[in-house]
Protein backbone atom coordinates (compact mmCIF):
# COMPACT_ATOMS: atom_id res chain seq x y z
CA UNK A 1 0.00 0.00 0.00
CA UNK A 2 1.51 3.13 -0.66
CA UNK A 3 1.25 6.69 1.20
CA UNK A 4 -1.81 8.44 2.36
CA UNK A 5 -2.71 12.01 1.27
CA UNK A 6 -4.46 14.66 3.11
CA UNK A 7 -8.48 13.65 2.49
CA UNK A 8 -7.60 9.97 2.21
CA UNK A 9 -10.15 7.75 3.71
CA UNK A 10 -8.43 6.40 6.46
CA UNK A 11 -8.04 2.57 6.57
CA UNK A 12 -11.10 1.05 9.04
CA UNK A 13 -9.55 -1.12 11.50
CA UNK A 14 -10.33 -3.04 14.63
CA UNK A 15 -7.03 -4.41 17.03
CA UNK A 16 -6.86 -5.02 20.63
CA UNK A 17 -4.97 -3.16 23.48
CA UNK A 18 -2.72 -3.94 26.39
CA UNK A 19 -5.91 -5.46 28.12
CA UNK A 20 -6.96 -7.38 24.86
CA UNK A 21 -10.01 -4.86 24.46
CA UNK A 22 -10.82 -4.32 21.40
CA UNK A 23 -10.45 -0.77 20.05
CA UNK A 24 -11.75 0.34 16.63
CA UNK A 25 -11.44 3.58 14.36
CA UNK A 26 -14.95 3.77 14.46
CA UNK A 27 -15.23 4.33 17.76
CA UNK A 28 -13.72 7.78 17.23
CA UNK A 29 -16.26 8.68 14.68
CA UNK A 30 -17.08 12.46 15.08
CA UNK A 31 -13.67 12.90 16.81
CA UNK A 32 -10.48 13.27 15.31
CA UNK A 33 -7.71 11.03 16.46
CA UNK A 34 -3.92 10.49 16.64
CA UNK A 35 -2.84 7.53 15.48
CA UNK A 36 1.00 6.67 15.64
CA UNK A 37 3.02 3.40 14.15
CA UNK A 38 6.26 2.87 15.92
CA UNK A 39 8.85 -0.03 15.76
CA UNK A 40 8.97 -1.21 19.49
CA UNK A 41 8.34 -1.06 22.78
CA UNK A 42 10.96 -0.43 25.67
CA UNK A 43 13.39 1.06 23.19
CA UNK A 44 15.23 4.06 22.96
CA UNK A 45 13.57 5.69 20.30
CA UNK A 46 10.57 4.55 20.92
CA UNK A 47 10.41 5.37 24.18
CA UNK A 48 11.34 8.96 23.61
CA UNK A 49 8.24 9.34 21.17
CA UNK A 50 5.50 7.37 23.49
CA UNK A 51 7.08 9.44 26.66
CA UNK A 52 6.42 12.93 24.74
CA UNK A 53 3.29 12.02 23.33
CA UNK A 54 1.95 11.19 27.39
CA UNK A 55 3.60 14.56 28.80
CA UNK A 56 1.30 16.38 26.11
CA UNK A 57 -1.65 13.74 26.61
CA UNK A 58 -3.07 16.75 28.44
CA UNK A 59 -3.40 19.28 25.91
CA UNK A 60 -4.22 16.37 23.31
CA UNK A 61 -6.93 15.65 25.93
CA UNK A 62 -8.32 19.18 26.01
CA UNK A 63 -8.39 19.48 22.15
CA UNK A 64 -10.07 16.32 22.50
CA UNK A 65 -8.15 14.34 20.19
CA UNK A 66 -7.17 11.02 22.00
CA UNK A 67 -3.55 9.27 21.30
CA UNK A 68 -3.38 5.69 20.30
CA UNK A 69 -0.04 4.14 19.76
CA UNK A 70 0.15 0.56 17.57
CA UNK A 71 3.25 -1.56 17.08
CA UNK A 72 3.44 -5.59 17.20
CA UNK A 73 4.97 -5.91 19.94
CA UNK A 74 2.08 -8.21 22.26
CA UNK A 75 -0.13 -6.75 24.98
CA UNK A 76 1.92 -8.17 27.79
CA UNK A 77 4.67 -6.29 26.61
CA UNK A 78 2.55 -3.51 25.67
CA UNK A 79 1.49 -3.72 29.90
CA UNK A 80 5.09 -3.98 30.50
CA UNK A 81 6.14 -0.56 28.43
CA UNK A 82 2.83 1.48 30.00
CA UNK A 83 3.67 0.62 33.06
CA UNK A 84 7.36 0.85 33.32
CA UNK A 85 7.04 4.46 31.65
CA UNK A 86 3.74 5.29 33.39
CA UNK A 87 1.58 6.01 29.59
CA UNK A 88 -1.83 6.55 30.09
CA UNK A 89 -2.81 6.07 26.53
CA UNK A 90 -3.91 2.89 24.45
CA UNK A 91 -0.88 0.90 23.18
CA UNK A 92 -2.35 -1.75 20.57
CA UNK A 93 -1.18 -4.28 19.03
CA UNK A 94 -1.02 -4.80 15.02
CA UNK A 95 0.85 -8.70 15.40
CA UNK A 96 0.63 -9.35 11.29
CA UNK A 97 1.30 -5.38 10.59
CA UNK A 98 -1.98 -5.71 8.71
CA UNK A 99 -2.86 -1.71 9.46
CA UNK A 100 0.39 -0.45 8.83
CA UNK A 101 0.50 -2.54 5.73
CA UNK A 102 -3.31 -0.27 4.86
CA UNK A 103 -1.37 3.57 6.42
CA UNK A 104 1.73 2.83 4.41
CA UNK A 105 3.59 2.38 7.42
CA UNK A 106 5.06 -0.86 6.95
CA UNK A 107 7.31 -1.58 4.30
CA UNK A 108 10.93 -0.96 3.06
CA UNK A 109 13.29 1.54 5.07
CA UNK A 110 16.74 2.19 5.29
CA UNK A 111 18.48 2.87 8.60
CA UNK A 112 22.24 3.43 8.02
CA UNK A 113 22.30 2.80 5.31
CA UNK A 114 21.02 -0.84 5.14
CA UNK A 115 17.56 -1.96 3.68
CA UNK A 116 14.48 -3.60 5.64
CA UNK A 117 11.13 -4.19 6.48
CA UNK A 118 9.63 -3.05 9.23
CA UNK A 119 7.49 -0.65 11.01
CA UNK A 120 8.08 3.18 8.91
CA UNK A 121 7.67 5.43 12.11
CA UNK A 122 4.34 7.07 11.12
CA UNK A 123 1.86 9.28 12.86
CA UNK A 124 -1.75 10.17 11.30
CA UNK A 125 -4.43 13.06 12.42
CA UNK A 126 -7.81 11.31 11.18
CA UNK A 127 -10.21 13.99 11.40
CA UNK A 128 -13.65 13.69 12.57
CA UNK A 129 -14.92 13.07 9.21
CA UNK A 130 -12.63 9.51 9.03
CA UNK A 131 -10.49 11.16 6.54
CA UNK A 132 -6.49 11.76 6.62
CA UNK A 133 -6.31 15.29 8.22
CA UNK A 134 -2.66 15.15 8.21
CA UNK A 135 -0.27 11.94 7.36
CA UNK A 136 3.09 12.27 8.74
CA UNK A 137 5.70 9.98 7.57
CA UNK A 138 9.55 8.63 8.49
CA UNK A 139 9.36 11.12 11.37
CA UNK A 140 11.96 11.54 14.18
CA UNK A 141 11.06 10.20 18.01
CA UNK A 142 12.29 13.23 19.43
CA UNK A 143 9.87 16.07 19.22
CA UNK A 144 7.62 14.63 17.17
CA UNK A 145 4.62 14.94 19.65
CA UNK A 146 5.26 18.37 19.92
CA UNK A 147 5.18 19.33 16.09
CA UNK A 148 1.36 16.93 16.10
CA UNK A 149 0.27 19.29 19.22
CA UNK A 150 1.36 22.42 16.85
CA UNK A 151 -0.76 21.36 14.38
CA UNK A 152 -3.82 20.53 16.48
CA UNK A 153 -3.88 23.65 18.32
CA UNK A 154 -2.76 25.35 14.71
Amino acid sequence: MGKLAPGDRAPAFTLPDQDGKEISLKDFVGRRVIIYFYPKDDTPGCTKEACQFNENLHAFSKADVPVLGISGDPAEKHQAFRSKFGLTFPLLTDADHKVGEAYGAWGEKTLYGKKSIGVIRSTFLIGADGKMARPWYHVKADGHAAKVLAEIEG
